[in-house]
């Protein structure tokens, strides 16, 4: 195991940041888990595909599109280890019997719908079902990067929720993702905002965002076919003052997908995700927003 955690800890110095704003403004949080793009040479050497199908499963640039938030006074969470590696918006131990050499712990959910699929913890595959293993990893690989990086990227995300919950009275988490165009059932779609329907949010939360972004031109939907994933269901409990709302976003709307290059909208739809953002914040203005929440 000693040797599995030195391996970990060189293939990513940083496996996350956390950017602060100069001032803390806003209960909000952002969160981008699957924009990372970090591919340690060890992990590239045991995958069958080439670095760019991998990144296919990336978020590419969610983090950067949400960057300018940080200016509305919000802590932005971003991971660097990359989706195809470690999954983040998972329980902590989904993981898929396919592909480790050995047997898994009790303790592991080996059924889950997304194991089934092989999106656990540990990816099974990217893309269109495409395997990422030549062969099947150890069982101690898999847990170690649990340990090191799913473990305190969290943490971490408590920290920020629970710091933003002590100052504001509440905490508002804006879950940062991407969709591909090709999505099942998102044709037509520009954004798709998740609640866990109406479970990890008060209505004003999703509702001050649909405005603000259908206003803008967006043609927005509400849970389907994204309700939310571990992190929105997990860290969203309306009733102790601590909101979660999934952003997913159509790629189309800013990346070239098959190159995974940003186009020239870029700079529109940042800037109308950050509008989206402060009229959020803006329902906190004196503590007033922050209050009809918490009583909600």
């Amino acid at each position: 195991m000693e040797q599995v955690e030195r391996i970990a800890i060189q293939d990513f110095d940083r496996p996350f940041e956390t950017i602060e704003p100069a001032r803390l403004a806003t209960p909000l949080v952002f969160s981008s888990p699957h924009s990372g793009s970090t591919y340690p040479p060890r992990f590239l050497a045991a995958s069958r595909l080439d670095p760019l199908t991998l990144r296919r499963s990336e978020d590419a640039f969610v983090d950067e599109l949400f960057l300018p938030c940080v200016t509305l006074g919000a802590p932005l969470l971003r991971a660097f280890f990359p989706r195809a590696y470690l999954d983040v918006n998972r329980e902590p131990y989904e993981l898929d019997p396919q592909i480790f050499d050995g047997r898994l712990p009790e303790f592991a959910n080996t059924r889950s719908l997304r194991v089934a699929v092989g999106l656990g913890t540990i990816p099974r595959v990217v893309g269109d079902a495409q395997p990422i293993y030549k062969k099947p990893i150890s069982i101690a690989d898999g847990l170690n990067r649990i340990e090191t990086l799913y473990r305190p990227y969290h943490a971490q995300l408590k920290a920020l929720m629970e710091r933003a919950r002590a100052w504001f009275g509440v905490a508002v988490l804006l879950d940062c993702h991407s969709m591909p165009s090709n999505a099942a059932d998102v044709s037509g779609l520009d954004i798709v905002l998740g609640d866990r329907y109406g479970a990890s949010a008060a209505p004003a939360v999703v509702e001050a965002l649909e405005a603000s972004l259908k206003g803008a031109g967006y043609r927005v939907r509400r849970n389907k076919p994204f309700a939310g994933g571990f992190i929105t269901e997990h860290f969203g409990a309306p009733a102790e003052g601590a909101h979660a709302v999934q952003i997913e976003i159509a790629r189309s709307l800013y990346l070239d997908e098959r190159r995974i290059v940003r186009t020239e909208k870029w700079t529109g739809l940042s800037e109308d995700l950050f509008a989206a953002a402060k009229a959020l914040a803006q329902e906190f203005g004196g503590g007033t927003g922050a209050g009809r929440l918490a009583a909600e």
